[in-house]
């Protein structure tokens, strides 16, 4: 059996942990014939979006063969997502089943009449957009997301088994922003790499991990990660909140992207030993610092490290977001409710470490 996963609706990063890359490394190891086929969108070295200069085909870290279209030539191609050669890529893939990794691309049209042309075809899709990331103006909402990201997915719908949103926020928005028919819609969870979880289980890395950062072993170490940049902004909260905590003791590492006009604040709130600021990390690293710490803290918009976290064990603290208390799986979490450092100190983080 072939799995196709189409990577046109959202960006595809090699060497990740995102949905786009777990899934087909785990079909491939469950037995199956995988391909993929992705758009130009990217990250750069600091983890910030880019696009690679070019199409064509390789194959990535997991044996698996990716083939990266490039953009048509029209202004709007980027941003309505318009690609070259979809149509003949399908027909010489010729998958018995096709994961669409976000149904927000114009060129579906071109997955639509492939459907029609080989009714044997069984479609899945899923869906990362919510009001957290999405439809946050007017034209996102009113006309991006309600006309034509609408129409592409109802486009879809008549061939699609079934629409899968990563949350339930995201299940919430196939129904009430696409207003496909409920009983298509699914929630299908994003998790954690077993394989890596396993392999950060060794005592070794939590201890290489602490040593590098000159953390000892009876300190409680606090971890957090992900893009900062103006809709995470909360995470100069928690490094506040951690330097208030009058304890030696309690160290903060934070990891990711940064946008330019945050680093000042950022680097007034590292002090290189209570709080740490240590850049981007790559995706197996993720994994490390979460086994090297004793408390994961996410104050700001979910992110695919939410899951990550959960899945190592440790325990967590999540800003509250409708449709996102799945991270909960029996006591293993709380939750903030206002963006204040004193929230962050006096009720959450002093309350796990006292």
């Amino acid at each position: 059996m072939k799995i196709l996963h189409l990577c046109l609706g959202n960006f595809y990063i090699d060497n990740f942990s995102y949905q786009e890359n777990m899934l087909p490394k785990f079909h491939k190891k469950m037995g199956m014939e995988v391909e993929i086929i992705a758009n130009l969108m990217s990250f750069d070295k600091d983890g910030n979006p880019s696009y690679l200069n070019k199409g064509g085909s390789y194959i990535n870290e997991y044996g698996i063969p990716v083939t990266r279209l490039e953009y048509k030539n029209h202004i709007f191609s980027k941003r309505l997502r318009k690609f070259q050669g979809l149509y003949h890529t399908l027909c010489k893939s010729k998958p018995d089943i096709i994961f669409i990794h976000n149904c927000q691309f114009l060129e579906i049209k071109k997955v639509v009449n492939y459907a029609k042309e080989n009714p044997d075809v069984k479609i899945y899709v899923d869906n990362h957009a919510d009001f957290s990331n999405s439809a946050r103006n007017f034209l996102s909402k009113n006309i991006l997301h309600k006309i034509i990201w609408r129409h592409c997915a109802r486009q879809i719908e008549p061939y699609t088994t079934k629409f899968y949103g990563v949350l339930q926020a995201r299940v919430d928005f196939l129904k009430d922003v696409y207003k496909l028919p409920h009983k298509k819609v699914e929630l299908l969870v994003m998790g954690a790499d077993d394989d890596k979880v396993q392999e950060v289980k060794n005592p070794e890395i939590r201890h290489e991990i602490r040593e590098k950062h000159n953390i000892d072993e009876d300190d409680f170490l606090i971890v957090t990660g992900g893009k900062i940049d103006n809709f995470k902004k909360q995470t100069l909260l928690l490094m506040d909140a951690v330097r208030r905590i009058n304890r030696y003791n309690v160290k903060l590492i934070v990891f990711g992207s940064l946008i330019d006009e945050l680093k000042d604040e950022i680097n007034k709130l590292s002090d290189g030993s209570k709080v740490q600021y240590i850049g981007w990390v790559n995706s197996d690293d993720c994994y490390k610092y979460f086994a090297a710490s004793d408390l994961a803290v996410f104050p700001g918009r979910h992110s695919v490290l939410w899951e990550q976290a959960v899945g190592t064990g440790i325990p967590c603290i999540f800003k509250f977001w409708e449709g996102t208390t799945h991270i909960d799986v029996g006591g293993n979490c709380m939750f903030l409710y206002k963006d204040s450092p004193e929230e962050i100190k006096e009720h959450a983080v002093t309350s796990h470490i006292y």
